[in-house]
């Protein structure tokens, strides 16, 4: 296939990177400096904006499917604004260039923890990262409103850990997936298997789900 990535040098988009290209997909990075990206066999890395929709739409045109790992940084203090603007734009883009199929990697913060409470609402969610998970929050409750594209949003376990390639892992819907009474975590190596897996055979269009061991 033909996939463009979005967030390839960041923690779960360079492993999704890795795992693409291991398989033989042909991946274009888009990359506001393409010298960050190393050259590989089968990738291709194109400049662009992910806050301009323009900009998306003429590098993933073309392309059969579109996976968005962007996150502007857990530091980044405008990380609110800038994740809900850069994903409009990645979805805006999507739709421009014609295309339908569209994974968003998000947060596990809108996962529940009980009925009608969401992990980023519990009085136990970390503060640095209070911010990033209300925006992915709120960018799968803004999906959810998508009837146009064939979309996945993916809130990752609770913990995504450095680690080696299972190439197993377990899928839930909108509670972590648990582990002796605990929610699971999984290795970034695992979180990409689970991602490259649904690009490759759909099983959660316009549906959120989520990963874990």
């Amino acid at each position: 296939m033909k996939i463009a990535l979005i967030g390839a040098t960041g923690f779960v988009g360079s492993a999704v990177l890795a795992e693409a290209l291991a398989r033989g997909h042909a991946v274009t990075a888009l990359a506001r400096t393409p010298s960050k990206i190393a050259a590989q066999p089968g990738l291709a890395v194109v400049q662009a904006d992910v806050l301009d929709a323009s900009q998306v739409a003429r590098a993933v045109a073309g392309h059969d499917a579109v996976i968005s790992a962007y996150n502007p940084g857990w530091q980044e203090p405008e990380i609110y604004r800038l994740f809900l603007q850069g994903t409009q734009a990645i979805v805006d883009g999507v739709r421009q260039a014609g295309l339908k199929r569209l994974l968003i990697v998000g947060g596990a913060g809108s996962l529940y923890a009980a009925p009608g409470l969401q992990i980023v609402d519990t009085p136990e969610f970390p503060a640095p990262w209070k911010q990033g998970a209300l925006a992915a929050r709120d960018a799968l409750v803004a999906i959810q409103k998508d009837g146009t594209l064939d979309w996945s949003f993916l809130s990752p376990a609770v913990h995504v850990v450095p680690g080696e390639r299972r190439g197993s892992y377990r899928l839930g819907a909108d509670e972590p997936v648990m582990l002796d009474g605990k929610p699971s975590d999984i290795s970034v190596a695992d979180l990409a298997v689970a991602i490259v897996d649904e690009i490759e055979q759909p099983r959660h269009i316009r549906r959120r789900f989520t990963v874990g061991y």
